[in-house]
């Protein structure tokens, strides 16, 4: 979630519009969809995006780290404007 543009891998696909991965073939990635195919929900997403970004910075404070993945759902199409990270953005 802070990557820099010289650490991004290029990818000319369609992208994930919930994390930015790469995907074959519809909306979401295999990361960021239940057993249907259904995107998650945003607290499970939010968490499992807090701790992928917790093994990459272990020395970082969760606290950082959750205004990190905050700041970068809001780029992304799938949570932009959810009511749940509007919420949590409201309080920070």
């Amino acid at each position: 979630m802070t990557t820099t543009p010289d650490q991004a891998v290029h990818h000319d696909g369609p992208h994930c519009q919930s994390c930015g991965m790469p995907v074959e073939s519809g909306p979401y990635c295999q990361f960021c969809t239940d057993e249907q195919g259904n995107l998650q929900a945003f607290e499970e997403r939010f968490e499992r995006m807090v701790g992928w970004q917790a093994r990459e910075t272990p020395d970082a404070p969760r606290e950082q780290i959750e205004a990190q993945t905050l700041a970068y759902m809001a780029t992304m199409p799938a949570w932009h404007d959810h009511p749940d990270l509007l919420a949590r953005t409201a309080r920070g």
